[in-house]
């Protein structure tokens, strides 16, 4: 019976156990490189990489606008520091004179002998002269007593504007690590957004970027020095405070130079904290365009929105200043026509752009 019984199967070893994991992994391969159930990631399409490219810049341009505040601070403690720094080197300077005449005093008391007047009167051989002398020390000593007595009060001074320049210097310090790390949060949001458009082609590029802050075909048709920017500055390009082409008015002279400059920059590039002439970020962009109109704004979204007085969507005006998001971290020149002006991201220059292409937070009207 043992003679009729079927062999045990024997487990695979060695090169059987090895040749047959090999032509699974095979099996595998063929099976992902025929489309079996092996995958590899899906290349994300031109409107995912938008929606992730638009979060990305707007969290980029969100930490600009701290990094601007932080860097307006730091500028201020180290004007501050420098004023301080000066002052104490005047006081310093006035201190050591001080000093110097009230030693050249100790050393001519001291080379008198510093005798006792009664002493001094027994020995004089002219008394009535001793005694008109010691009026004369008591007067000195008052003068004396006064020197020391300021320079005391200078050396109280000194030490007051140095604690704080120290104040100011521990306020710089902190001020630049802030600007270092909102600087790696930048760079970092940019690279990526960078690293997406990077696997999109050319014509994918180019649709992404239109989508991120460029003006319809039908709005560039009827704005431009053409179109909007003569209804706004007439049609000689001059300050006109009335429509020359149907549209509204500049409020004042100042606005309507403001958006004569940025008509002018129109295609300049958006470099992250850059203020003009020839490259901008929003806010340095607004800036710049009501610094060339004569009127100083602050450097920041955040400020520039509190810099005038409030105006209602329906209201606009060229010349205004639009603002967008909740954190109100992005800002254009309104131009008219629904149309502002604005530095959207690196991927795309100064533009032309609906106003009601982002989410509108407000406007204000620069006084």
């Amino acid at each position: 019976m043992a003679a009729h019984r079927r062999p045990r199967p024997r487990p695979f070893g060695g090169a059987a156990a090895r040749t047959a994991a090999a032509v699974g992994l095979a099996g595998a391969a063929t099976a992902t490189a025929l489309g079996g159930t092996g995958h590899a990631a899906p290349r994300p399409g031109p409107e995912q990489v938008r929606a992730k490219v638009d979060r990305l810049y707007r969290e980029a341009e969100a930490a600009t606008e701290k990094y601007d505040g932080t860097k307006e601070k730091a500028d201020r403690a180290r004007r501050r520091l420098d004023a301080l720094r000066d002052e104490a080197a005047r006081r310093t300077d006035r201190l050591n004179a001080a000093r110097e005449a009230l030693g050249a005093v100790a050393a001519a008391q001291y080379r008198s002998g510093g005798m006792g007047p009664a002493l001094q009167l027994a020995l004089s051989g002219d008394p009535d002269r001793y005694l008109e002398g010691v009026g004369f020390a008591e007067r000195v000593g008052a003068r004396q007593a006064a020197a020391v007595a300021r320079v005391r009060k200078q050396l109280g001074e000194l030490e007051r504007l140095r604690g704080a320049a120290r104040v100011e210097v521990a306020s710089l310090r902190t001020r630049q690590a802030e600007l270092r790390r909102r600087k790696q949060e930048i760079t970092g949001r940019l690279a990526e957004a960078r690293r997406l458009l990077a696997g999109l082609s050319p014509s994918e590029r180019e649709r992404v970027a239109d989508g991120t802050g460029g003006a319809t075909a039908a709005h560039a048709a009827r704005s431009g020095p053409g179109g909007a920017a003569r209804d706004v500055l007439g049609p000689a390009g001059g300050n006109a405070l009335g429509p020359a082409g149907g549209g509204a008015a500049a409020p004042n002279s100042r606005a309507a130079a403001a958006v004569a400059y940025a008509y002018g920059k129109l295609g300049s590039p958006y470099v992250w904290g850059a203020t003009g002439p020839n490259a901008f970020d929003c806010s340095g962009l607004v800036q710049a365009a009501y610094r060339a109109a004569g009127v100083s704004l602050p450097r920041t979204t955040y400020a520039q929105f509190g810099a005038g007085r409030r105006v209602s969507r329906s209201e606009l005006l060229p010349g205004d200043l639009v603002f967008f998001y909740s954190g109100i971290s992005h800002v254009g020149l309104y131009v008219g026509n629904g149309l502002m002006i604005h530095a959207p991201n690196p991927s795309a220059p100064v533009r032309l752009a609906p106003v009601d292409q982002m989410p509108f937070a407000g406007a204000t009207r620069v006084m």
